[in-house]
């Protein structure tokens, strides 16, 4: 080399680093912030389809609170198609995810394709976020008043 050429751009191993890791970095910001914005439409999604459910059958189920049913039948009752679409939409997320991960791949450097880690949190936060989101409402019917169910409308 020739000890007279002019040194440019001197940067330290540490910037290098740091500007080497900044574009996945920055993509793996973006998936996070769109999951968490995918999260919180599933909530509201869920949420809103529990609350006009039992919205739509606060009568029938005054009627059954005054027949004797217990509460926790009427939570069930609820409750109860919105955990299955919970539980359906988490199975096939999982399915898609796996078929997916392969071009996810690309995106993630070091990290292996299919992370335990991450393939067993995720379901279980969205399951566990859809399930809460289903239980508020129907909770909610569950203290209703029989008499007051029954006058409803």
């Amino acid at each position: 080399m020739d000890k007279d050429q002019p040194v440019t751009q001197v940067k330290t191993l540490e910037e290098l680093l740091a500007t080497a890791g900044a574009q996945p970095r920055f993509n793996m910001y973006l998936v996070s912030v769109f999951s968490l914005a995918a999260l919180m439409i599933a909530v509201v999604g869920v949420y809103g389809l529990t609350a006009y459910s039992t919205a739509q059958r606060t009568r029938e189920m005054g009627v059954r609170i005054a027949l004797g049913a217990s509460r926790w039948n009427i939570l069930a009752l609820a409750a109860g198609n919105a955990v299955r679409l919970v539980i359906f939409g988490t199975a096939l997320g999982i399915a898609a995810a796996l078929a997916l991960a392969r071009t996810m791949s690309s995106l993630l450097y070091g990290m292996p394709v299919v992370d335990p880690v991450a393939f067993s949190a995720a379901p279980v936060l969205f399951a566990a976020a859809g399930a809460l989101a289903a239980y508020i409402p129907a909770a909610r019917v569950t203290r209703t008043d029989p008499s007051r169910a029954l006058r409803h409308e």
